[in-house]
């Protein structure tokens, strides 16, 4: 379904004032988008030299043995001199049965060199384009995939709505409290690793579903990890010490959160259209959820968290939405689902002031804390208008774009020399990433991810052969 049919800005203005998105809106003058974005922040004592970021976008192209591959290097080496001064380092796991497929990177003892020759290879490249690396920051972000885990599924408890979506059966065993003890200090081992290597700045991912993001909601969960708010973030903020006592005071602390969960949704067989789960209520699940009305977020248990994580020591915030695997419209807003997918519930400008608002909000709660937005790319060119508002008003601090990167390397440059994107390169939001990454067939278990419509050099050859492998599998 054809969503994005709009002329110029002045009609994607109106369709967000109709439609009630009354928390998008755009910076319409290409001199000020310049200015705004180009304006620098302030990061724990470092000041990031613009207001764009690079969101961490997995391209599940490492080796096996979880060294970053040749295409991870090609895509970094592009990200280096796109211009964004934050570049946010993908999914790192910090254990192999954390890995979400067979390809995401995975530091190691082994490993850890190319990690620092990656990272040297982005500084260098920067500073040769712009001249300095002092204001660019380079998170690492740090995960353990958990139920969505190749190999052995982990789930930190029960859900039944989601149980049935991933197919885990009740008796399935849940992470132990020993177990998790165990696990902060892999992650801890696995910083030591980066920080090696020579990253300053660490991510404990708490989003998508991941490990750290389903503690986050487990409050059915028994024991210290589970129930109050404080226990569902007690991995999280005793990690944040952790890394801090191992660290030391340079080290900057970082978190991408999940800031509402939502539900699972289907795709109803009639007619496409993506539908919640057959939920009851009051919903006892997930983060950030409306009791009474799960798909709606629940603010204000977000800004609690977010008060945890900073006094824990975060001092910066990626904020996200919603999970891929099972409610991939509260996330990314699309024109396209990916194959056997479901269509949007909702139109995806519905989606966009959802991210906006929640932002908005934690921003305006914490406005010492700088946060990174998301819920950006639909806009496709004037996401960067939308952004010079968000940030011009304090909404934001960084506009961060994630899909749109992998179309569009560069965008940031543009962004800040133009005052506008070039409308034949930005990502159009038609999914062909995520097919990409849900593709299995393949010799080492996993299809690297990119933008086959405007990476065609070596993504087009890449799809071609997933969509290969898709018929030869369905056979």
């Amino acid at each position: 379904m054809r969503h994005f049919k709009y002329k110029n800005l002045t009609e994607l203005q109106a369709a967000a004032e109709q439609r009630g998105a009354s928390h998008v809106q755009f910076e319409p003058d290409a001199a000020r988008v310049r200015e705004i974005l180009a304006r620098p922040v302030p990061v724990a004592g470092l000041t990031v030299g613009n207001s764009l970021a690079i969101h961490p976008m997995e391209g599940c192209d490492g080796e096996l043995d979880g060294r970053p591959g040749n295409l991870t290097w090609r895509r970094y080496e592009r990200f280096a001199t796109g211009g964004a001064k934050l570049i946010w380092f993908e999914a790192t796991a910090v254990r192999e049965d954390g890995r979400a497929n067979t390809r995401q990177l995975w530091i190691t003892p082994e490993n850890a060199d190319e990690y620092a020759r990656l990272l040297e290879r982005i500084l260098t490249l920067h500073r040769e384009r712009f001249g300095t690396t002092d204001d660019l920051l380079v998170p690492i972000q740090l995960t353990h995939s958990g139920r969505y885990a190749v190999g052995k599924r982990t789930i930190a408890f029960h859900n039944p709505y989601l149980d049935e979506k991933t197919g885990i059966p009740t008796d399935y065993p849940v992470i132990s409290d020993g177990e998790l003890e165990r696990l902060e200090d892999e992650f801890v081992a696995a910083a030591k690793l980066a920080a090696g290597a020579g990253f300053r700045a660490f991510d404990v991912k708490v989003t998508h579903g991941y490990l750290l993001s389903e503690l986050s909601g487990a409050t059915t969960r028994e024991g210290p990890y589970g129930g109050p708010l404080e226990n569902r973030f007690r991995f999280a903020r005793n990690l944040l010490g952790k890394l801090r006592a191992t660290l030391g005071k340079d080290a900057i602390l970082c978190m991408r959160l999940g800031c509402f969960d939502s539900v699972p949704y289907y795709r109803d067989e009639k007619t496409g259209i993506g539908v919640p789960c057959n939920f009851t209520t009051p919903y006892p699940y997930g983060f950030a959820v409306n009791r009474d009305n799960p798909l709606e977020p629940d603010l204000a248990e977000a800004a609690a968290a977010v008060g945890l994580v900073k006094e824990a020591g975060v001092q910066v915030l990626n904020v996200s939405l919603g999970c891929p695997y099972y409610n991939p419209h509260v996330g990314r807003p699309f024109e396209r689902p990916d194959d056997g997918n479901y269509e949007q519930p909702e139109h995806p400008l519905a989606g966009v002031d959802r991210h906006f608002r929640v932002a908005g909000a934690l921003q305006a709660a914490y406005p010492d804390l700088p946060m990174v937005g998301t819920g950006y790319s639909w806009l496709q060119k004037y996401a960067i208008n939308a952004g010079a508002w968000n940030v011009d008003q304090g909404h934001i601090r960084f506009v961060g774009v994630g899909r749109g990167v992998l179309a569009y390397p560069d965008f940031a440059v543009d962004a800040l020399t133009k005052g506008e994107l070039e409308e034949l390169r930005v990502c159009k939001t038609l999914t062909y990433c995520t097919f990409l990454m849900r593709q299995k067939n393949h010799p080492l278990g996993q299809f690297p991810t990119g933008c086959p419509p405007f990476d065609k050099e070596i993504y087009g050859e890449i799809m071609k052969q997933a969509r290969a492998a898709q018929r030869s599998g369905a056979q």
